[in-house]
């Protein structure tokens, strides 16, 4: 029932998709009590005000009634912004890791990359296969496209990365996603310390990358969307650190910028400043204090 579900949505039309988007997003929001407190309170903790949090309700639900268009569906209009920046690490010779937030669409980010340069340079993104088995078999087909390869969240699929990267491909991942215990660093975000991945800055020191920044903007009344590309300025002195904790701030930071761009399309929801599984933030301290 599921897949026959997605593949009609996958042939409705992008506005009506956006549209069913803002009445699931509002749905949800009106149905719970714990996602509306997590929405205000990320929201607040970064600066923002109400009216933010209350315009990225919408957006949030977006992100979900879009994707089966954008995985099975017919192409929908993506236009860039700083496409130079990519032309330059080509001419130059320069594996690219492009780093997005959970800001707008990022899966547009890798399609419109490789549908324009995956001739030239194909990028292989990493990603959290499904639990749904009916999903996961949909994700694997959507994702199998020219240009396009994915690694899984594992040891190999981090071996894949770093291959990519060496040979002068392009790699895109997700750095403010909540990695497993063992696979960060606490580091501020917003002004509050969130268990961030070291694993971003560990790709840009071990293959000498090119590192951009990237996120894929919702144009309104589901015209398509922009796909934005930003330099990466890392602060005290342009160079990315070697500290894990440091380089992970620096890269916590530049999310930031780009989140600033368009709060209203970021994903607030998203429980970013929670404890990896088995062991509290309180508790990393405290051993840190001990040692």
């Amino acid at each position: 029932m599921y897949p026959l579900l997605f593949r009609f949505l996958s042939r409705l039309p992008l506005p009506l998709l956006h549209g069913l988007g803002w009445l699931l997003g509002w749905l949800s929001f009106a149905l719970s009590g714990r996602y509306r407190r997590t929405l205000f309170n990320h929201a607040a903790q970064a600066g923002f005000p109400r009216s933010v949090a209350l315009a990225s309700v919408a957006e949030a639900g977006k992100m979900v009634t879009e994707l089966p268009r954008l995985w099975l569906g017919a192409p929908v209009h993506l236009e860039w912004e700083g496409r130079e920046l990519i032309e330059q690490a080509i001419a130059e010779g320069n594996g690219v890791l492009f780093l997005t937030p959970h800001l707008g669409c990022f899966e547009v980010t890798a399609q419109l990359f490789a549908q324009h340069f995956g001739d030239r340079m194909p990028v292989t993104v990493l990603y959290r296969p499904a639990r749904q088995p009916w999903l996961r078999e949909i994700m694997e087909q959507a994702r199998s496209r020219p240009g396009l390869l994915t690694a899984p969240t594992t040891l190999a699929g981090v071996k894949q990365l770093i291959k990519a990267l060496k040979q002068r491909q392009g790699v895109g991942l997700l750095p403010d996603q909540v990695p497993p215990e063992g696979q960060g660093v606490w580091a501020p975000f917003f002004g509050r310390d969130a268990y961030t991945m070291t694993l971003s800055a560990r790709l840009a020191l071990t293959a000498g990358a090119r590192v951009l920044l990237i996120w894929g903007k919702r144009l309104s009344w589901g015209r398509g969307y922009r796909v934005c590309l930003r330099p990466f300025r890392p602060e005290a002195g342009g160079q990315l650190s070697s500290d894990p904790q440091e380089a992970a701030h620096q890269i916590n930071l530049a999310m930031e910028s780009l989140v600033r761009e368009c709060p209203a399309q970021y994903l607030w929801s998203y429980d970013r400043y929670k404890s990896p599984s088995g062991i509290s933030h309180a508790a990393r301290l405290e051993a840190e204090r001990s040692s």
